[in-house]
């Protein structure tokens, strides 16, 4: 609920009442010399100290009343058009991700000052001015986590949407153009038993300190073909350097807090990984899961400019539409459980540290690059209804009506207003030059 003080400084704000077009004219009359700014300002009814403002050079013309903004009108208006893109290709921002992204670009324009993100003010000066271009609509959270069954309107919309970039950009034949990549974890080290290590018969002892969470971000197209793995460690790198050496060739390496991947690691796999070891035909669909985490307005640019269409899979859906969750993903935590030596612990962590982790995720990453895992990679896709497109494919015993749910009660989402490009056109349109 924004405060007195917010309200006030949006509510109060008197609304001039003279033109641009008068204040314009009575300019030209005072810099012709036929009129002084008392008469000027007088004859076309606009403020005298505005008018000597602009004569003496301190406001520039067409320049906007009150308060300079923190962001300038390109900007805005690129941030505007960022939000009706994601929003057009399945992943609305909420407000806290609009005022996150508008601080980014405040940053961007004063690197030197001291400043944490914008507030309430911004925000409600942002919806006044651009209510125009979109409207606010309250988030559908029917869930918070995954659910056995989801929403079919979520899937028929995702699906719709699916189609109109395939047929706007003739991908309907080009498996090799369509990637989808999925995030899995791994934990590492067992859990503290009620039995000693003496009294476990067949206990594997974990290394010492190798309580942590790996994630792989791995990517693959509907031929099979795949990006060199992504592999997130939690807090920190291994130390030394054999986990790179003994990692699967080409692999990528990053760390956050979590152990998962977040936005600017996302980036980074984009930016500096996939983009390199993608294909050069162009354009390329990436479906991906972006509610974890949100992509950022540097990937959406590097996108449209590379000829990459970004798609999102609904939320609460990959372990139905996502086509490497489908199959490969648990062949290939079977394989590294093989691998491990005694298997997958009965808890869910796996008995090694994190410098060995590489090593056994390359020997169990060839799976996939072998001819059954191109199979179940392809069949993944099958199954999905992704590739061939068929929205049939899925099984509807997994998909409940809206009414089957209750109202959500989450942030609300920004959504293009009425009148604004639809799905089709914005698709058809292509990346930006």
């Amino acid at each position: 609920m924004p405060s007195r003080n917010h309200l006030d400084k949006v509510g109060r704000r008197k609304k001039k009442k003279w033109t641009e077009e008068a204040m314009e004219r009575a300019l030209t009359e005072v810099k012709s010399g036929r009129r002084t700014v008392r008469q000027a300002a007088k004859d076309f009814a606009v403020p005298k100290s505005s008018l000597g403002d602009r004569v003496s050079g301190r406001v520039a013309p067409g320049s906007r009343s009150g308060p300079a903004r923190l962001i300038t009108s390109a900007d805005e208006k690129l941030l505007v058009e960022f939000s009706l893109y994601v929003s057009k290709h399945g992943f609305p921002l909420t407000k806290q991700q609009v005022v996150s992204f508008a601080s980014s670009l405040y940053k961007r324009q004063h690197r030197r000052v001291a400043f944490s993100k914008l507030g309430q003010t911004w925000w409600l000066n942002f919806r006044k001015w651009q209510e125009k271009n979109i409207t606010i609509q309250p988030a559908d959270n029917v869930a918070r986590g995954r659910t056995v069954c989801v929403r079919k309107e979520a899937v028929d919309q995702f699906f719709r949407l699916l189609s109109t970039v395939v047929d706007a950009h003739g991908l309907g034949d080009s498996p090799g153009q369509i990637y989808s990549c999925s995030e899995t974890g791994y934990q590492l080290g067992r859990r503290k038993a009620g039995l000693s290590k003496a009294a476990s018969p067949g206990h594997k002892p974990a290394p010492a300190g190798c309580r942590d969470h790996v994630s792989v971000l791995a990517c693959f197209n509907a031929a099979g073909e795949d990006v060199p793995p992504f592999i997130i460690y939690s807090k920190a790198y291994p130390g030394g350097v054999c986990y790179k050496t003994r990692g699967p060739p080409n692999a990528l390496y990053g760390w956050s807090d979590s152990g998962y991947v977040s936005s600017e690691l996302f980036k980074k796999w984009f930016l500096k990984h996939f983009l390199v070891h993608a294909p050069k035909e162009r354009p390329l669909l990436l479906i991906f899961d972006g509610h974890k985490a949100p992509v950022s307005l540097e990937v959406v640019e590097s996108a449209r400019k590379g000829g990459v269409v970004l798609l999102c899979l609904p939320p609460h859906c990959s372990h139905v539409l996502q086509p490497l969750d489908a199959g490969l993903s648990v062949v290939l935590k079977q394989r590294f459980a093989a691998l491990a030596g005694d298997g997958r612990a009965a808890d869910g962590h796996f008995a090694v540290s994190k410098k060995e982790f590489s090593g056994l995720l390359s020997r169990a990453y060839q799976t996939a690059r072998e001819e059954e895992g191109v199979r179940m990679v392809k069949e993944g896709f099958r199954k999905c209804g992704i590739f061939p497109l068929n929205h049939y494919a899925l099984n509807e015993a997994h998909l409940i009506p809206l009414h089957g749910a209750g109202p959500g009660a989450g942030d609300s989402s920004l959504k293009p207003a009425q009148g604004l490009l639809s799905v089709a056109q914005l698709a058809a349109a292509g990346p930006s030059s």
